[in-house]
């Protein structure tokens, strides 16, 4: 049948796109990409952090899947809010990049080696808080564009290095600019990050059926747990929130993290539990997060922002 994805147009979005167009298109299907601006490619100027919207990169896109207009929708997972719209699933969630940050610097020094005061490149609070407990001598610069943009900025000397997601370096063939893999245990993940979400209208069965096989079931479970974390903290994807699930003996090992935007607090908790149920160890994670006083550093975030 004719399948319609409805994508951004970022080089990465595209190349997120046709990597599901590929093996559906192997499948047998007719594909079609239709490119959607959202309003966070609109806000170029804008903080991600300091917008007050969720969803800005998938707005526009779900709008386009509830009306008809396209069939189903390829996202960065980091991107998707928790509450989706009445009527839309996240059918299918493809096998995992490794969701790691890293390290893109001029000269190529790892972290500890930039020099005094270097000013770092992110528009992330999550990246920013962890960074800064790391480092509190670091010059957090706010970088909005997609990854070609933030690597030219780099390379104009507008500052001496970047964090970004490994993934999408990857991804887009430019590993070579890697120059260190953070830890989690240094820099935990954003939720979800380094998978795609396939977002289809739940009445839609025969794209729903299309696209099941492109599920990867470990990583579906992993990308739940995280979300559940994120879900139990009532925290959107531009807060100081993040977490990270991987499997291991049979087990799904799941850490969280809860920072302030100036690093000079960090909550970390940790548990493991069946994979089956990955919604209910992230609200284990919650909670200790929570009983470590997690919703007076999330609250004070946010009225920083305003």
């Amino acid at each position: 049948m004719k399948i319609v994805i409805g994508s951004r147009g970022s080089s990465l979005a595209l190349w997120q796109a046709n990597w599901v167009k590929d093996r559906l298109a192997a499948a047998g299907h007719e594909i079609e990409i239709q490119i959607i601006k959202t309003s966070g490619d609109k806000l170029q100027n804008a903080l991600l952090a300091a917008s007050g919207t969720k969803g800005l990169f998938i707005k526009e896109i779900e709008e386009a899947l509830l009306s008809g207009q396209v069939d189903l929708a390829v996202h960065s997972m980091k991107d998707l809010p928790t509450d989706l719209p009445e009527g839309l699933e996240v059918s299918a969630v493809p096998e995992r990049e490794d969701p790691h940050d890293v390290l893109v610097a001029t000269d190529g020094p790892s972290l500890q080696e930039l020099p005094r005061g270097a000013r770092v490149g992110t528009s992330s609070l999550r990246r920013q808080s962890q960074l800064l407990a790391l480092r509190p001598d670091l010059k957090i610069v706010p970088l909005r564009g997609n990854v070609d943009t933030r690597l030219r900025k780099l390379d104009r000397g507008e500052c001496e290095a970047l964090v970004l997601a490994g993934a999408g370096l990857r991804r887009l063939g430019l590993a070579s600019r890697i120059t260190i893999w953070f830890k989690e245990e240094d820099l935990c993940p954003a939720v979800g990050q380094g998978a795609l979400a396939i977002e289809v209208s739940i009445k839609n069965t025969a794209v729903r059926e299309a696209v099941a096989p492109l599920d990867h079931r470990s990583t579906h479970q992993a990308v739940r747990a995280e979300r559940s974390v994120l879900q139990a903290l009532g925290g959107g994807c531009q807060l100081p929130i993040a977490a990270y699930a991987r499997h291991d003996s049979g087990e799904l090992h799941l850490a969280g993290v809860v920072a302030d935007p100036a690093g000079t607090r960090v909550l970390r908790a940790k548990a493991s539990g069946k994979q089956e149920d990955p919604e209910g160890l992230g609200k284990r994670v919650a909670k200790e997060l929570i009983d470590q006083g997690a919703h007076e550093l999330l609250s004070h975030a946010e009225l920083d922002l305003k």
